[in-house]
Formats: C-alpha cells, sequence, structure tokens
C-alpha cells in the first residue's frame, strides 16, 4: 500500500541532501504546519507537556466539517461541450467529484494541498498531496510553488520503501520530475539508495523526465485565501489558523471542568482509627461499630460529609465566550459552534455573523473552483502528452461549467416572490421573469419574448393576440 509521507521528520534532512536543496519553510511555518495537523489527528500538541488538556470537542475536526459541507452542498461541475475531449473531461470531473472533499479538508487543515494526476493503466487517478507531505523549494513573486519535493511511502515484503521526487517547472513551461527510492529495513529512516526498478509499481519512471508546456507542477494547486498570520510568507494557513490559542483554551477548559467535577463528587471524612483492614480480602471497611448508634451532638460525629458546591457554570460560560470568539476569528455564523441563546444576542449581531459566514463559504468555493479549473488545464496537457485525450482546443473558463446551486446568499423563492410582484405591478415583463425562472438566455429582441410565450405562456398567447405587440 503507498501512502504520502509526512515530511517534518528526519526525513526532511535526507529530502535536501539528496537532491542538494533546501526547504524554504520558515521554522515558524513548519512549527505552525505540525501544530494544526497534530490538533486535527490528534486534538492536542506537546508544546507545553506540563499543561492537561481535553480535546473530547474536536473542534478543528467540527469547523473544517461544518465548511467543507456547506460549501458543497448545491455543487456540480459538467462541460458544455460535447465529444471525445467533452468525455475526457467528464471523467475527470467524476473523479474529482469522488475526492473532493477529502482534498478540500486536507487543504483546510494544512492551508494548501496539491491535486496530483496520477498516470495509471486506466488513465488518470486524482491523489492529494497534503502539505505536511511536500516541501516547497521555491516560489515565484505570486507565491505559488515552482519546486518541490514529495516523499511516497510503500510497506512490501518486510521492507520499507520511500520514493522522493523532485518537481521543477522552469520558465520555459517545462516541467522537470526527479526521482528516487529508497529503501530500509524500518519505516522511521529513509536507508539506502535503490534501482526504481525495486519495486513493480515504480519499474516504468525514469531518474529524470523533462515534460515540455505543461506551465506548472503538474498538480494542481488549492490553497486557502487567507493571509498568513504566522510568519506573513506567501505559505498557506490553517482555516483554524488565527484560533489556535483559543482551540487550546478551550481543550484545557474542558479537562478543568472535568477536574471541577471529579474534584466536586461527595466523599464521606472518617479517622483512620475507625477504618479496619479485612483479614481474608485485605480491603479497607468501616467498623461495624460505627452503625450502633451516632451522637445527637455533631462535634461528636465520626464522619464528615464533604460534598463542595460545583462551579461548572463559570467554566461553561468561558467556553461559550471562547467559541463565539473562535466564530468571529475564522467568520463563522454565530451558533455554529456556540449556543446563541447562551447570552442574548441583537437580530442585527447575528445577521452580521451570517453574512460573514457566507462570505466565508464563497471564498472557500472560489478556492476549489480555481484550483479545479487549473487541474483540468493541466490533465488536458499531460493527456495530450501521454495520448489519452486529442488536441482539440477545450476552453477551462468557457467550457467547464461549475454550479454552486443558488449559492449561500441567494434565495430562489424570495427572489420569485419580488419578480412576481414587480410583474403585477407592471415593472416587469412576465417573459422576463419566466425567463429568469426556467435559466432561458435573456429576451433581448420580440422574437425571443414570442418563443417563451409559445413555450411557457400559453394563455398569455391567447390574451396578446398570437403575440402582436
Amino acid at each position: 500500500m503507498s501512502i504520502f509521507s509526512a515530511l517534518f521528520n528526519n526525513k526532511i534532512y535526507n529530502f535536501e541532501q539528496a537532491f542538494n536543496v533546501k526547504d524554504i519553510t520558515s521554522s515558524e511555518m513548519q512549527t505552525a504546519i505540525k501544530d494544526w495537523f497534530t490538533l486535527y489527528f490528534d486534538g492536542i500538541t506537546d508544546i507545553d507537556t506540563t499543561i492537561e488538556y481535553d480535546d473530547c470537542q474536536r473542534l478543528p475536526v467540527l469547523i473544517v466539517n461544518k465548511i467543507v459541507k456547506t460549501a458543497f452542498s448545491e455543487y456540480e461541475a459538467s462541460t458544455s461541450k460535447s465529444g471525445t475531449k467533452a468525455d475526457f473531461v467528464t471523467s475527470l470531473l467524476l473523479k474529482a467529484d469522488a475526492a473532493k472533499k477529502t482534498i478540500m479538508q486536507f487543504a483546510l487543515i494544512g492551508g494548501e494541498c496539491f491535486i496530483k494526476p496520477v498516470l495509471t493503466p486506466y488513465g488518470f487517478e486524482l491523489s492529494a498531496v497534503r502539505r505536511d507531505c511536500f516541501i516547497p523549494l521555491a516560489r515565484d513573486v505570486t507565491g505559488r510553488p515552482t519546486s518541490v519535493g514529495t516523499a511516497e511511502f510503500t510497506s512490501l515484503g518486510g521492507k520499507y520503501y520511500t520514493l522522493l521526487e523532485r518537481r521543477t517547472v522552469g520558465l520555459n513551461g517545462a516541467l522537470t520530475i526527479e526521482s528516487k527510492l529508497y529503501v530500509s529495513d524500518s519505516r522511521d529512516t529513509l536507508g539506502t539508495l535503490t534501482s526504481l526498478n525495486a519495486i513493480e509499481k515504480y519499474a516504468t519512471l525514469q531518474p529524470v523526465v523533462v515534460l515540455p508546456g505543461i506551465y506548472n507542477l503538474g498538480m494542481a494547486l488549492i490553497k486557502t485565501p487567507m493571509m498568513n498570520s504566522v510568519d506573513g510568507t506567501n505559505d498557506g494557513v490553517s482555516v483554524y489558523s488565527a484560533a489556535n490559542k483559543l482551540i487550546k483554551n478551550i481543550n484545557r477548559n474542558e479537562q478543568q471542568l472535568n477536574d471541577e467535577f471529579d474534584n466536586g463528587a461527595s466523599r464521606i471524612i472518617a479517622s483512620n482509627d475507625m477504618i479496619t483492614t479485612d483479614s481474608v480480602t485485605g480491603k479497607k471497611k468501616l467498623s461495624s461499630k460505627l452503625f450502633i448508634g451516632i451522637d445527637d451532638d455533631q462535634d461528636t460525629v465520626g464522619v464528615t460529609i464533604f460534598n463542595p458546591n460545583l462551579r461548572e457554570a463559570s467554566y461553561l460560560a468561558r467556553k461559550q465566550e471562547y467559541l463565539r470568539n473562535i466564530e468571529s476569528l475564522i467568520g463563522l455564523k454565530r451558533g455554529i459552534l456556540s449556543e446563541v441563546e447562551a447570552t442574548e444576542r441583537t437580530a442585527t449581531e447575528i445577521t452580521s455573523s451570517q453574512g460573514d459566514y457566507n462570505l466565508t463559504i464563497i471564498d472557500f468555493q472560489q478556492m476549489w473552483e480555481s484550483a479545479l479549473r487549473e487541474l483540468i488545464g493541466t490533465c488536458d496537457r499531460l493527456g495530450q502528452l501521454y495520448k489519452l485525450c486529442d488536441s482539440s482546443l477545450f476552453d477551462i473558463e468557457k467550457d467547464l461549467i461549475v454550479d454552486w446551486g443558488d449559492g449561500v446568499l441567494f434565495n430562489r423563492d424570495k427572489a420569485w416572490i419580488e419578480l412576481s410582484g414587480m410583474v403585477g405591478s407592471g415593472m416587469l415583463k412576465p417573459e422576463i421573469a419566466v425567463a429568469w425562472y426556467y435559466d432561458i438566455p435573456f429576451p433581448k429582441t420580440p422574437t425571443d419574448l414570442q418563443k417563451i410565450r409559445e413555450a411557457y405562456m400559453p394563455d398569455m398567447e391567447a390574451l396578446t393576440n398570437g403575440g402582436e405587440e
């Protein structure tokens, strides 16, 4: 089985040595990237081992899941063309549709992710290369990587194989792919350099391949739109990067709340002379003499009930404030994480937070759409080189249709009521309203209006005497 391996361990140094290159990621960003993935998969980090956490709420998982589900709730991608090239594109769109949620989640977690077309006997398959599985070696003036290194891991026959791959795109658009395979008895180290045909899956690879006219790394980049608040570079940042400390505070608060309940459990405090040891079981027990009688005088009672008041309300109130702060930082709708009813909120604040959330979702929809268009264009160019498709023109801006439905900012029912009202007051031709409803191109001539009346408005046709104006 093959998976992409995280490079932020001792392998990163081996990669730099193998290709005589340098990872341009700052130490601050490397720490942040580890933190994001650790928070998502493990829930806690080892930055401060003296503090106890409870990550039961798994907020990064919740945040990413909410955004992905909302973004793709009405998504559909298709092509307006027909023919063999359209069939090729349609097959890619189906594969992208199956992988879209995984790819989007990796991008939201790590800030950046590559969508890699992998050549197989059956065409291209799509693989996600998440941020902790590649190292940028160079970027252009816009911040796009022009050279990256990746590591792919395979366990086979008791041996551990790591394929190191360096991809570089030149100014002339040519893509150079360099590959080196290492074998080891332990998955923690690269081991020694071996031949690419040491295992069957890499037998057809060449140490160096140059592909002309690709104009990118042969992979589509999907990158979050937020400004880098870690080190100010062009590296993408996690969707919850700005809320990292708040998430850790909530995890700590949750542990403190657990401690509050544990410490607040009722206890009976008794002096040692009242406790005996069972000679058979060795267990501690209260003397039977204890239950013979109890004095009425409280000062002479041999046991004390300890039942402290719990302070859970304070911890819960603090957690709600943390959650609302996270919603504000990320741009989520009030109530996505927190409880709206926890405190009184004005209608203006609730509406404002919903507007922010809508715009946040639109940003991530545009992020996916941009990456999808780059992916289709990349596969088109690679497909022509590998004879998987013909050289007919496919315009990724015009021929690729990405439909997000009505969208989070659009209420179709409300819009139709408004249009109907305009028709009723004589402010709008009914044919135009019908054209909008059935998604017909805007009627520009009397002939266009006539066609709409004939197809959709038979009663109107009769009322207008055959459509005469």
